[in-house]
């Protein structure tokens, strides 16, 4: 059932990754969301109808919760496996991750799909059309890269580790990120902000990074690249033992994950 589902999630990816590019108008409209810089473009939704027509066509029983709002009516008893039913699948789409790279032309945006099932994320795809890369796991089958294996970077040391971030739309959170961020420069190799979590995630799992966290991710945000991730060898949580979650996302390799966790938890990082 697994490998159909990672099956399903990588032909809906692609599609998805196909359309945003070659479709993509030379004038965007752009809406907003929670705040002025939280946009949403016309591709955005039609991107996320696309996708929700695969599955529905593949599976038309199962749920979907999409960040631009194609849900099925029954996602909340789904995830809380109210319904009676084992072994129900949702859906967690996030058509582009990276909405404001893809607004402006910037290479590092994706498309990310994961399938859950009784609560549990067990497949997740993230497409990278610009770059042709195609990142997929299932749980318990490893991480991969356009078919091939892949594991996090044998970085052992913080003060040597290159460490992810992101930042939020509401301008007071991202105030206190930054206060966070001055906390943890003098400390690692260096920062990266590029602006797509699922891609930041995949990263890490790639050896590209070796750590990440963000306050403010949404499920869809992290789902399918969390597990990619850990697949991939990477530990993953929030922080004094919570899971990973939006109210913080913490990864990094097997090593340096106990002192960015440290470091994280002494600046406060899971608090505005």
């Amino acid at each position: 059932m697994i490998d159909r589902l990672l099956d399903v999630a990588v032909t809906a990816a692609r599609a998805a990754g196909e359309f945003l590019v070659d479709s993509r108008p030379a004038s965007l409209r752009v809406a907003t969301k929670s705040t002025p810089t939280d946009v949403v473009t016309q591709m955005d939704t039609a991107a996320e109808r696309l996708i929700a027509r695969y599955i529905h066509d593949a599976r038309p029983g199962d749920a979907i919760l999409g960040e631009e709002g194609q849900a099925s009516t029954d996602v909340t008893d789904v995830r809380a496996g109210r319904d009676g039913r084992a072994g129900r699948v949702r859906w967690l789409v996030d058509p582009i991750d990276g909405t404001v790279n893809y607004l402006y032309a910037l290479p590092q945006w994706a498309v990310s799909i994961a399938a859950e099932v009784d609560g549990v994320v067990e497949a997740g795809v993230v497409f990278d059309p610009s770059k042709g890369e195609l990142f997929a796991a299932v749980r318990g089958g490893g991480a991969q890269l356009n078919g091939e294996p892949i594991e996090v970077s044998g970085c052992e040391d913080l003060s040597l580790a290159l460490i992810g971030t992101g930042f939020g739309y509401d301008a007071r959170r991202r105030a206190r990120q930054s206060q966070v961020l001055t906390g943890v420069v003098p400390i690692v190799r260096d920062i990266r902000r590029l602006g797509a979590a699922s891609l930041d995630l995949c990263a890490l799992a790639c050896a590209r990074l070796d750590g990440y966290y963000e306050r403010g991710l949404n499920l869809w945000d992290y789902a399918a690249a969390g597990l990619v991730a850990t697949e991939a060898g990477a530990r993953v949580g929030g922080l004094h033992g919570r899971p990973a979650s939006g109210e913080l996302f913490v990864a990094a390799t097997p090593a340096v994950f106990d002192p960015l966790h440290q470091l994280l938890a002494g600046l406060e990082a899971d608090r505005d």
